[in-house]
């Protein structure tokens, strides 16, 4: 959230921000309703300070204590329509871009700052096998019997991808605690208002799944549920950045994707993930977001997999970001680069909403800068390794940094018969 006076000393800046956000909001009438508020609030604080002092000349004040106790009847409505009204607004202004984002309207503007080769696939041409091909050749991957059981956008894992995702779990979580990241397993379920204070209201709305008799959320990403950890809490300065690593079941509804990337693993309704999240002093925290994408990095260079990096433009932000990178990695099946990771730093944007907080060595208070980043998604990650380490004959090899976790070298056919009704 932004604070109101940030918003009226740096009002054009704020409307740029709706803007590149593609966002359907006045934000005069955010700035008029702050002004009602605060007449509202103004009156409350006289009628009250006023039956206060009233009551201290006892029974002489009775009549005009009734008339105060009226009006302030009258008042509290009003004001909590007002006041509730303001603070909905306030949730939906995004986070303005940092200055060295790139400005544009949508993904054709985002500038490729990087390119790294890597391992170069076996098999070319028409040759070239999906991932969902290899992982049905190699009965690691059923999506079909998944639709059977779930419907469309679900997947079983099998056999050794099952053992290749804990292998890669493993692999990570021994990377990252030595990085003194602490890990963690947050819940999948969250409440509605808490969800809502990481600013992802589009997942929150559109693209997030609901509980009907408890008002739960089921988390898009473990970062809404890993970020209020801390809310309502005052860190200490000696103990920042703390970093975490949460591994968790991540759910989305795909809103708005119908038609898109339907065949295979790329988009699902449900997914295992690996998530980055820190929390660092706001001088900090330009440093901490290359920090986070340089681990990205390195997981893709150990894997030996091309990638490039993307700085994303203002109008490809989401609402709490200002500043992402992607880290998009190349497929071989279709001949480009598609989005596996990515890392956002999100200001105090977040810290404001769920009031999460650090005490400097002077005493005073600020709020902490909060950042977040993929580790390694257990869908697009995975199936980008099947797809380039795939071999001549439907085999797939394994990266030779996995061979210490996953004890087996490679994937190979099986002979197997299928098991149709």
């Amino acid at each position: 959230m932004l604070d109101i006076k940030f918003i009226r000393e740096n009002k054009k800046k704020v409307e740029q921000a709706i803007k590149h956000r593609h966002l359907d909001l006045d934000l005069e009438k955010v700035l008029k309703l702050d002004d009602k508020r605060k007449s509202l609030l103004q009156k409350d604080e006289e009628l009250r300070a006023e039956r206060n002092k009233i009551a201290k000349i006892g029974k002489k004040g009775v009549e005009k204590g009734k008339e105060i106790k009226d009006e302030l009847q009258k008042l509290e409505p009003n004001l909590k329509k007002v006041n509730d009204e303001f603070m909905d607004l306030m949730y939906l202004l995004p986070n303005p871009a940092a200055k060295d984002v790139p400005v544009g309207e949508n993904e054709e503007d985002n500038i490729v700052i990087k390119k790294v080769s890597g391992i170069k696939c076996q098999v070319s041409g028409k040759n070239i096998k999906d991932h969902l091909q290899l992982g049905e050749n190699l009965d690691i991957i059923d999506m079909n019997q998944a639709s059977k059981v779930s419907g469309a956008r679900f997947y079983y894992y099998k056999n050794e991808a099952v053992q290749l995702q804990f292998a890669i779990i493993n692999w990570l979580m021994e990377m990252f605690i030595k990085e003194k990241f602490v890990p963690m397993i947050p819940p999948v379920l969250e409440k509605f208002e808490t969800a809502r204070g990481t600013g992802h209201f589009e997942a929150l709305y559109d693209d997030a799944y609901h509980t009907t008799e408890d008002d739960l959320v089921l988390v898009g990403t473990s970062e809404q549920s890993v970020v209020p950890y801390h809310m309502d809490q005052i860190l200490e300065e000696k103990d920042l950045p703390k970093r975490y690593l949460a591994y968790s079941t991540c759910f989305r509804r795909e809103a708005g994707s119908y038609g898109k990337d339907s065949k295979g693993l790329i988009r699902l309704h449900q997914f295992d993930k690996l998530e980055i999240v820190s929390f660092t002093r706001p001088e900090d925290s330009d440093k901490e977001h290359e920090f986070i994408l340089a681990l990205e990095e390195k997981i893709m260079k150990e894997l030996k997999i091309p990638y490039q990096v993307v700085k994303m433009c203002t109008g490809d932000l989401g609402l709490p970001a200002a500043r992402k990178y992607d880290l998009e990695v190349w497929f071989p099946s279709q001949n480009k680069y598609r989005e596996v990771t990515s890392c956002s730093t999100c200001t105090d944007f977040q810290a404001r909403r769920l009031n999460i907080k650090y005490r400097k060595k002077d005493g005073t208070l600020a709020y902490v800068h909060t950042l977040n980043g993929t580790a390694f998604p257990f869908s697009r990650g995975l199936i980008s390794i099947m797809e380039n380490y795939q071999q001549k004959d439907g085999s797939i090899e394994i990266p030779k940094v996995l061979h210490k976790y996953t004890g087996f070298t490679e994937i190979k056919p099986k002979h197997r018969k299928n098991n149709k009704t």
